[in-house]
Formats: structure tokens, C-alpha cells, sequence
């Protein structure tokens, strides 16, 4: 993924292959879709809470769509810089460089570009 694309562009592209992939596979699409609505849903751990565990897990599995959208996805449940910062450094205990790599261009590149940081 080219880091001058869009990536509003990128969450978009995503979400149109995913309706292609609704139309051939729709029952498939249903269940996970149902899955992941549960698994997000607020519990013990906030949606908040559980976009940062899910970045983390997309920056270490090093899947750009996933960290775009969980990027967003903290940004829209009201994640600080600092708490995003520190999601990057906890996840590179697990994934070293890799990660960080990640963490510090892909995540804050996503972070300038949607510009709705709340600090």
C-alpha cells in the first residue's frame, strides 16, 4: 500500500471488495459479520478499549487494511495520541522493528491524514 494513497481511500476500496465477497459468498459474510458485531460490542472491555487491542494485534500481523481501519476505528471512540502511541510500543515488545515500523509511519500517517485526533 502506497502511503500517499488515501486512507479513506483504502477503508472505501476495502469495503467494496467485502460487498463483492457479500454477493458471492452472503452467508459466509452474514456469520462474520454477526461475529465481529459481537465481539465488539461493549462488555467488561469498552469499544474503545478493544479497537486498541485490535490495532495492536494488526500492527504485529503487520495487515495494513486492519490497521488503517482499527486506526480509525480508535480514532472514532475517542483514543488519544498517547494512548495510541502506547499501543505501538506495547505491540512492538511483541513484534520488534516490524512493528515499530509500523506504528510510526502506516498508524501516523493514518492519524495526520483523518485529522480528527483528540487529544
Amino acid at each position: 500500500m502506497n502511503a500517499g494513497n488515501s486512507f479513506e481511500a483504502s477503508l472505501t476500496k476495502y469495503k467494496k471488495g467485502l460487498g463483492v465477497f457479500n454477493e458471492k459468498m452472503p452467508e459466509f459474510v452474514s456469520q462474520y459479520n454477526a461475529f465481529t458485531e459481537e465481539c465488539f460490542k461493549e462488555g467488561a472491555l469498552t469499544q474503545k478499549q478493544k479497537h486498541l487491542i485490535s490495532l495492536g494485534i494488526s500492527i504485529h500481523a503487520q495487515d495494513e487494511y486492519c490497521i488503517i481501519y482499527h486506526t480509525k476505528g480508535c480514532l472514532d471512540h475517542g483514543c488519544s495520541e498517547q494512548e495510541i502511541l502506547e499501543t505501538i510500543g506495547v505491540t512492538a515488545a511483541f513484534g520488534g522493528g516490524a512493528s515499530v515500523s509500523q506504528g510510526v509511519t502506516l498508524v501516523l500517517d493514518c492519524i495526520n491524514e483523518m485529522g480528527h485526533m483528540k487529544q
